[in-house]
């Protein structure tokens, strides 16, 4: 054998045994990694090696295919989609979050339309939303409510009506906004008021009162419900329940059926069950009584100075009798009770007022709705927010008409995701809500 033969297979051997030796060493290195479920990027690949002798390298082959040099919990793409299914995943718990939040409130149709600011309404009263625009369904998208409240200044003519609650109730089509109005009679009455609506007409409820005929009341309750129900309302704030009890009182008067609280009782469960009969729901106003004040709660702070106990011999009757006949809502008043509570809280942000009082001493079940947020003893001491927040805190399910819609829906969001109110109290309250959108269904 000539020695360049021997140093020809001796190199060809030594590059063998070379690649046999790097196969046998990734091999071993792979088998660790596994192991240990952590490969590193710098490790030699066996693709570099297979170029040379394809039939020599079949096992560095198949040991390539089964490597990668990260782990599955490393892999950008894995991340980069894991990270995407979180985002998705945390955006449908917003949604979620937002419509639920959104149930607890009814504003005017001005708090969706760009087109009237606030500034506007405090210059022209009068001035007021009368359709929905494509902008005001988007505005609804984001900050979705359970219900409108409309007034006179939202009141054309009885087509303009039609179209426009048909269209408030289409911005929901899977749970269409609920539309309430105030239409007691008298004084109080948007629609029957309003210029080219030919509707019952009537001098007060105190005069009805007087008559001590029950009768006439449910048949107020029944001809306000059908004219109501036929321009697509769903409820009704009222009667008012309060007890006429103050001549120096501003605000109830002869609003109220009496100052009498047992005949107001009465006219009041026989009105609430006129307004049922014909499809709509009534709601007992303003807890825990409004007729034995001095101020109006519009315009400022107002407040009670009788005891519990003076409170149940009278304010209290019409709200229990309305409780013990079937009454699904009860409007919360912003004026206070000290001698109660031992503070200055209005009722509407009064735990002991609603969740003490209301709700477990008179076993009322049913949705608590503040009175207007806007108004005058809330808005010129409490922003939006705060006052919502407090308001659910204390125990209502529903918040009237804030004075800053958007910055009242935040703050309750706000206070969810913090934990400072938990999703199992904003669920009570739709349980409520449900119960008295279910109601509706009901022939009464």
């Amino acid at each position: 054998m000539s020695g360049k033969f021997v140093m020809a297979v001796g190199k060809k051997t030594s590059k063998r045994f070379l690649k046999i030796t790097l196969i046998f060493f990734l091999s071993a290195v792979i088998s660790c990694a596994t192991s240990s479920n952590q490969l590193s990027p710098a490790e030699p690949s066996e693709e570099s090696l297979s170029n040379e002798n394809q039939s020599e390298d079949s096992s560095a082959a198949q040991i390539e295919s089964n490597f990668s040099p990260f782990s599955e919990k490393e892999n950008p793409s894995n991340n980069q989609k894991k990270s995407s299914k979180n985002k998705a995943l945390k955006n449908q718990n917003d949604e979620r979050l937002r419509k639920k939040i959104g149930q607890l409130f009814v504003i005017r149709p001005e708090s969706i339309d760009s087109r009237i600011t606030a500034k506007d309404l405090a210059q022209n009263p009068s001035r007021g939303t009368a359709d929905v625009s494509s902008k005001m369904a988007a505005f609804y998208k984001k900050y979705p409510a359970g219900g409108f409240c409309i007034f006179a200044r939202n009141i054309r003519t009885p087509v303009q009506l039609k179209i426009f609650t048909k269209q408030l109730h289409g911005l929901n089509p899977s749970k269409s906004p609920l539309l309430y109005i105030d239409e007691e009679g008298g004084v109080v009455a948007r629609l029957a008021n309003s210029k080219g609506f030919n509707l019952p007409q009537y001098k007060n409820m105190k005069s009805i009162g007087d008559t001590n005929n029950t009768d006439k009341a449910f048949s107020a309750g029944k001809n306000i419900g059908s004219y109501l129900k036929q321009y697509g309302f769903d409820i009704d704030f009222a009667p008012v329940a309060d007890v006429n009890t103050n001549p120096d009182n501003p605000i109830i008067g002869s609003r109220a059926f009496s100052s009498n609280p047992v005949l107001a009782g009465k006219m009041d469960v026989a009105f609430l069950k006129g307004l049922h009969s014909a499809g709509v729901l009534g709601c007992l106003k303003h807890w825990p009584g409004h007729g034995d004040t001095k101020t109006d709660t519009h315009v400022g702070y107002a407040e009670t100075n009788k005891t519990w106990a003076q409170l149940k011999n009278c304010e209290v009757i019409p709200f229990k009798a309305g409780i013990e006949n079937n009454l699904q809502i009860i409007m919360a008043a912003h004026i206070s009770a000290p001698k109660i509570t031992g503070n200055y809280l209005p009722a509407t942000l009064s735990k002991t007022l609603l969740t003490e009082k209301l709700r477990k001493e008179l076993g009322f079940k049913g949705v608590i709705i503040t009175d207007a947020m806007e108004m005058g003893a809330i808005a010129k001491n409490y922003s939006s927010g705060e006052a919502a927040v407090r308001a659910i805190k204390a125990g209502a399910d529903i918040i009237l008409m804030p004075l800053n819609y958007v910055n009242a829906f935040e703050g309750v969001l706000a206070a969810v995701k913090s934990g400072e109110i938990s999703e199992q109290r904003i669920d009570e309250s739709i349980m409520r809500i449900e119960k008295m959108r279910k109601s509706l269904t009901v022939l009464f």
